[in-house]
């Protein structure tokens, strides 16, 4: 059983998932931002998505093996969806919120912190999926209560004691209610890291701000929580068989 943080210290809904937008932004390290505000973009729900697939072999001993069997260069890499004869990784999706009146806090399965989309903290994550299936995890954020967010942190960690994210193709995906939808990928080597602060939605002088971050770190929450300055006061925590 892995071991993560959890906070010291829902029911069941439906959600717009917004328009379906035909093309999208990539943010990358040369384009890190983008304004919500200036695409009419900052209102209704805002859908935040995580996918991933896994690669069923070593990169590295893939290219090594090449050297022996150069044919194998000609046929595309094979991507498999989580299984059970691969290596168990459970990529979870989670939120850091602070509100505009010092409202501080945590969305994410572990401790059944689902939040509320209509309510403070304006965050809902829908389920856990542990199998990196089509749908992935999902979160939706009420833009229409944005006057209320002063940022927001999505992140992403491995739930089991396995670091893998450079076995796996992970990405997370921002559906605004209108516009095209927004795309960061995890798809730097960080073999040892179990975290990633993946995106900041910020609120800066009333307009809303998307900024890619991919910082990965070693630790869980409480690394991420140090890293921002958030001050939260954390634990460690499991996962029940409910939450599984």
């Amino acid at each position: 059983m892995g071991f993560f943080d959890g906070l010291l210290g829902g029911r069941a809904a439906e959600f717009d998932s917004g328009s379906a937008a035909t093309n999208s932004i990539q943010l990358t390290k040369r384009h890190q931002y983008v304004s919500l505000t200036k695409q009419g973009a900052a209102t209704g729900h805002l859908r935040v998505n995580l996918t991933w697939q896994m690669r069923t072999s070593d990169i590295g001993v893939e290219r090594a093996s090449l050297f022996r069997h150069p044919f194998r260069a000609l046929k595309p890499p094979e991507i498999l969806g989580h299984g059970q004869s691969m290596v168990n990784v459970d990529l979870d999706l989670g939120c850091l919120y602070e509100l505009k009146d010092g409202t501080k806090g945590v969305v994410q399965p572990l401790g059944n912190y689902l939040g509320d989309v209509n309510s403070p903290p304006y965050v809902k994550i829908s389920g856990d999926d542990r199998f990196g299936s089509a749908s992935g995890e999902t979160m939706y954020v009420n833009l229409d209560h944005r006057d209320a967010i002063k940022r927001l942190l999505v992140f992403v960690y491995i739930y089991d004691q396995t670091p893998a994210f450079d076995r796996t193709h992970a990405v997370v995906t921002l559906f605004p209610s209108n516009g095209p939808r927004i795309a960061i990928g995890l798809d730097e080597r960080h073999p040892q890291a179990r975290s990633c602060a993946v995106v900041m939605i910020e609120n800066v002088k009333d307009e809303l701000i998307v900024r890619r971050e991919v910082k990965f770190v070693y630790g869980f929450q409480g690394e991420l929580d140090r890293l921002y300055g958030w001050g939260l006061q954390w634990g460690r925590g499991y996962k029940t068989q409910a939450d599984r």
